[in-house]
């Protein structure tokens, strides 16, 4: 009898502890995964683009096969990359959040450039697929590997935010919680987004009371309106996310003078208002962060215009995803 208390002691100590590793992992993936908000709110806006043109039957289909394509994106490919480059070149893993970083700011960069400087309207000549099977495999297609570009943004931040003192079991399973999560609740977002002008329709038609059907052509009335909104603050989020990321990765490598003077400004600031110190030295940091960004961003669109896209486009034989 006194074996078993004491098995059971055992268990429950071990139990205990997985229980305690198990809220560490959890609370590192959270704040982990906010650290990701730039690309998360950027991934939440572009998605829904690829659904417009379907049938109202097929655009939860298409967000699932999108979001499934994320997930093994996320699981398959990235986490076992992250882990690799934890366990054997750290060392990286501030130059490819660099890059990421730079990928954000240049994305951010180019959506403010062509509000004063619009696409002109153009022709390539080719005759576009109407089959409508073929043209979502082809949505379907695009749509994951833009995303694969911006989950792996997403996984090197998050890597960049766990402690590697953890354990690679801990690192691995608190990558696997934000990166599903994060999945989850952006198309999740995004299906909800895709719905809302259909769910609008439905009740402006069949409501009962004429409150509901006003609710229903509100809904239908708003969504345009959020959309363009959601746009400018993804656009706002990636610029102010990838100007951090870079000035961080500026302070690691010893070029202190802009990430200090920015954080000195905050201090200064905050103090000078005496009130809510810690929102208005977030907003400072965030202001000029995004101005930083933005001017890096633009520095960016000559280049990646006259040097890194026909560089790519010769070893690929295409353009980049477009984003």
């Amino acid at each position: 009898m006194s074996g078993l208390l004491a098995l059971l002691d055992d268990v429950a100590g071990i139990a205990k502890v997985a229980a305690a590793q198990i809220d560490d992992i959890a609370g590192q993936a959270a704040k982990a995964g906010a650290k990701a908000a730039g690309a998360v709110i950027d991934d939440a806006a572009v998605t829904p683009k690829y659904v417009h043109g379907f049938a109202p039957a097929r655009e939860l289909p298409i967000v699932g096969k999108i979001a499934l394509g994320s997930i093994r994106n996320k699981l398959l490919i990235l986490l076992p990359a992250a882990l690799l480059l934890s366990a054997f070149a750290p060392w990286l893993i501030t130059p490819l959040l660099m890059l990421g970083g730079s990928y954000l700011c240049f994305e951010g960069a180019e959506k403010v450039y062509h509000l004063f400087r619009p696409h002109a309207p153009h022709a390539d000549g080719q005759v576009r697929d109407v089959n409508p099977e073929h043209l979502e495999e082809q949505k379907v297609k695009g749509a994951i590997k833009t995303d694969f570009i911006l989950s792996a943004e997403i996984m090197t931040i998050i890597l960049s935010n766990l402690d590697p003192d953890q354990g690679i079991w801990i690192e691995a399973a608190a990558l696997a919680i934000a990166g599903i999560g994060i999945t989850v609740a952006v198309y999740g977002g995004v299906a909800l987004i895709v719905k809302a002008d259909d769910f609008g329709l439905w009740l402006a038609r069949v409501g009962n009371l004429s409150g509901t059907r006003a609710l229903g052509r509100g809904i239908v009335r708003f969504m345009p309106w959020f959309m363009k909104a959601l746009m400018v603050v993804g656009t706002a989020a990636m610029i102010w996310v990838g100007g951090s990321i870079i000035l961080h990765g500026l302070d690691v490598f010893g070029l202190h003078a802009p990430y200090d003077w920015i954080h000195h400004q905050a201090e200064a600031v905050a103090q000078a208002v005496a009130r809510w110190e810690g929102f208005v030295a977030w907003a400072v940091t965030a202001f000029f962060d995004g101005i930083f960004g933005l001017a890096y961003g633009l520095l960016l669109i000559p280049l990646a215009t006259w040097v890194i896209n026909p560089v790519i486009g010769a070893l690929t034989g295409g353009n980049k995803p477009a984003h």
